[in-house]
């Protein structure tokens, strides 16, 4: 294998601006059991979460606003128009009948209306399930604690059956409070209730957890979980959709909404019937009166004067005056409900009432102006319900309702002038009809007088009659403000959680956690892993790698191994060949000497296995430790302490045949021990000793592996390196810090250390980097590692 003395790519330790793409998806694609496994687990989360998660239904219905310009009048209605009582003019305003709609007037009676500030739930295996139409049991308040009920807090208890008529109240901590009956009135702080048997109702025993809401926070929750759209701006048809995790209740709570909608709508249109009704009423009892008087009178004067008719002269005469009393019949009647309207009118200071209507007055502008007025005032109405007072339509409204007012007052009382002057110029007409009255004798006479008065009041209480049954029939046909279309329903698929989103979102976030531990992982990652992280540093040659090995045994390389580590130590002592190639003394040994930056980097291990592998070629071998400050070689070997160097140098009667010794695994290997700990080792290293040492033990071996200690330690390693054919530097992946591979440039650009090469140690080989040692002989059990790895390493590795 050639061996690269020098890196032209070297750039100093500054990242390229290049990205290989390729290289970038392997650091994660390594790792792909990790995101199996993060995909697998999220599934696994998404699919319990979905399992017990309360799903959420979308109940839908569609309605018409009927009392708008665009939906006209209905043909059932078509009969009663000629009477003024129906159609029309009037319009509604599609944003306000929403904001009508999402009201809290109108929820609130849907609220009241299905009791939905008491729900009711069953236990499961996991969690509570609501039940909502077959409840077995229900709440009954009495209904004089209901200001009571709006002002408590939340409440929640427990109903636990014990019998078919029996049954026990619990706290939210399960005590005891009390025993009752079915149907028994119970006292409590939240109002008096009594818990009565439902039609569904079937004993078993079981626990019914019921909770009691604030009316104010249920009618808050309706509102804004309600959603009222128009199908498009220039249609009166409203789309209501409302979500609840029980389709059935979102269903109800849909159809009441309209319903009150409805009432409400119906309650506005009858104010004004109701109000002119009123009216005609106590018009009539009046008038009623007054007819019964003089009918009194027309019967007395006949018994008294034995009068049975008037001569013909007298019926010409009462004929004549006949009509101009129909006319002022008619006068006198409009007269009489104008002034009573102004009157209305000016009674009201403050507030804005609506007024009769339809009284058959003879301008038309004037029934026309008292029907838009009490349509303002409805719509007024209507609006502040939900409207603050500083509503610019609400303004607006009170503007035109004040101007139509005043307009009206300046009106009737034009009309009440003019029907006075009218009435006047009749009654002038009827006094000449009454001097030819005088002609007739005195007793036809006072018979024409009663006759025509209650000719008059007949006639006013005729019209009052007409009057009051067309405003019975307007009451009757009052129609509700809304056609529903289509009524709620829910199609019985959950609109949420939503299972294809939430598993493709689970599916993604299982890969994509993997993926950001990774990349933060080797963002926040400075040690060195492979030998491209050496070449991209440092220029130094790089010798070869050492695989990480599962083995237990010290010494890897042997005859019969075929490990990946054993086939990188034969690799190594190839490359070593080319290295020392240019050595000039090639009759004496080569001295290799093994360093690293730091402790723990495995230079005892790359030394003994590297005297094993030189051994195993027929060499003489030497082991030296040289690191006498922390002996590691007999340490590594599991042997008891010795002499060695320290001995040899300190005392002159050992000779090296006394300090060396051998192991049986390894065979032509001789091994010098550091010794005893010394207390100045570097001075130790200076002496004459060592060059005596090392040019002896030259003449014997054909290699001499010598052990030294860390450089960026202790000086002890410089102050030998004069004696090293070749310096191994090992570097230890996944330990060493890149940054001080400084300090191994720095020593290469120095020359500190001759011959200088790096081996890198404990790869992990299955990262798919460096020479891929144990490329498959198939020698059987010879070539697998020793110990097999744990199954959850197999998987996660």
């Amino acid at each position: 294998m050639q061996i690269h003395k020098e890196n032209t790519n070297f750039k100093g330790g500054e990242e390229s601006d290049t990205i290989n793409i390729r290289e970038e998806l392997e650091k994660y694609l390594f790792h792909w059991k990790w995101f199996v496994l993060g995909a697998i687990i999220a599934l696994f989360v998404a699919f319990m979460f979905l399992r017990y998660a309360t799903p959420q239904y979308n109940a839908v219905t569609s309605i018409m606003i009927k009392d708008n310009q665009k939906s006209g009048i209905s043909k059932e209605l078509e009969a009663f128009k000629d009477m003024g009582i129906v159609g029309g003019g009037s319009s509604n305003n599609t944003d306000n009948e929403i904001e009508i709609l999402k009201s809290r007037k109108i929820i609130g009676a849907v609220v009241d209306t299905l009791n939905l500030t008491t729900t009711y739930f069953t236990k499961g295996r996991i969690k509570r399930t609501e039940v909502y139409r077959n409840n077995p049991i229900q709440i009954l308040f009495n209904k004089n604690n209901e200001s009571l009920i709006n002002q408590i807090k939340d409440t929640s208890f427990t109903v636990n059956v014990l019998s078919e008529n029996k049954f026990e109240l619990k706290d939210i901590e399960d005590n005891v409070i009390s025993t009752h009956h079915f149907g028994e009135i119970i006292i409590s702080d939240i109002g008096n209730f009594k818990v009565e048997k439902t039609k569904v109702f079937e004993f078993k025993e079981e626990e019914i957890y019921i909770n009691i809401l604030k009316r104010t926070e249920v009618i808050d929750a309706y509102k804004k979980g309600v959603s009222i759209n128009s199908v498009n701006k220039n249609s009166s048809v409203l789309t209501l959709s409302f979500k609840h995790p029980i389709k059935e209740k979102a269903e109800d709570f849909l159809n009441e909404l309209v319903t009150q909608y409805n009432l409400d709508a119906i309650k506005d249109k009858s104010e004004v019937s109701q109000k002119t009704k009123s009216f005609i009423d106590e018009r009539l009892f009046a008038i009623g009166k007054d007819l019964n008087s003089i009918q009194d009178r027309v019967k007395k004067f006949k018994t008294d004067n034995n009068i049975t008719g008037l001569s013909t002269e007298g019926e010409l005469a009462l004929n004549t005056a006949s009509k101009n009393n129909q006319e002022l019949i008619q006068i006198k009647t409009e007269l009489t409900i104008a002034e009573s309207v102004l009157d209305n009118i000016n009674k009201q200071s403050n507030k804005d009432e609506t007024l009769p209507q339809n009284l058959g007055f003879s301008e038309e502008a004037i029934s026309q102006s008292i029907k838009n007025y009490n349509e303002l005032v409805v719509f007024k109405n209507r609006l502040s319900v939900n409207a603050g007072s500083k509503n610019p339509q609400l303004i607006q409204y009170q503007k035109e309702i004040n101007s139509l007012k005043f307009n009206l007052k300046n009106s009737i009382s034009n009309l009440i002038s003019s029907l006075k002057t009218q009435y006047e110029q009749i009654k002038n007409e009827a006094n000449k009809i009454n001097s030819k009255v005088s002609a007739i004798p005195s007793l036809e006479r006072g018979y024409i007088d009663i006759e025509r008065e209650q000719e008059i009041i007949s006639g006013l209480y005729s019209y009052l009659l007409k009057k009051k049954e067309e405003t019975a029939i307007s009451l009757a046909v009052t129609v509700p403000n809304a056609k529903i279309i289509d009524v709620a329903y829910s199609d019985g698929i959950p609109v949420s959680p939503k299972r294809k989103i939430i598993f493709l979102a689970a599916l993604l976030m299982g890969v994509l956690i993997p993926f950001i531990i990774i990349y933060v992982k080797n963002l926040l990652d400075t040690k060195i892993h492979t030998r491209k992280d050496i070449e991209e540093l440092t220029t130094v040659p790089f010798l070869g790698d050492v695989p990480h090995s599962e083995s237990n045994e010290k010494i890897v390389i042997g005859n019969d191994a075929r490990t990946s580590t054993a086939e990188a130590f034969r690799l190594i002592r190839t490359n070593l060949d080319f290295m020392l190639s240019n050595n000039k003394d090639s009759d004496l040994g080569k001295t290799i000497f093994i360093t690293s930056t730091t402790s723990g980097e495995g230079k005892s291990f790359i030394s003994i296995n590297l005297a094993a592998a030189l051994s195993l070629s027929n060499k003489k071998v030497l082991l030296v430790g040289m690191d006498l400050r922390a002996p590691k070689v007999t340490e590594y070997l599991g042997i008891p302490e010795r002499k060695g160097v320290t001995n040899f140098i300190t005392n002159d009667s050992l000779s090296l045949d006394d300090v060396k010794f051998s192991i049986p695994e390894i065979k032509g290997l001789d091994i010098i021990a550091s010794g005893v700990i010394p207390p100045n080792p570097a001075e130790l290293l200076l002496t004459g000793k060592i060059k005596d040492l090392f040019d002896e033990v030259k003449k014997d071996y054909d290699y001499i592996i010598v052990d030294t200690a860390p450089v960026n330690l202790v000086t002890d390693t410089l102050l030998v390196s004069k004696y090293a054919d070749m310096f191994l530097y090992v570097s230890r992946a996944n330990y060493l810090d890149k940054r001080m591979l400084n300090i191994v440039q720095t020593l290469y650009n120095e020359k500190k250390l001759p011959n200088m090469a790096i081996v890198l140690n404990d790869t992990d080989m299955t990262r798919g980097y460096g020479y891929g040692y144990g490329y498959g002989y198939g020698y059987g059990n010879g070539y697998v590692e020793d110990v097999k790895k744990p199954w959850y390493k197999r998987i996660l590795s």
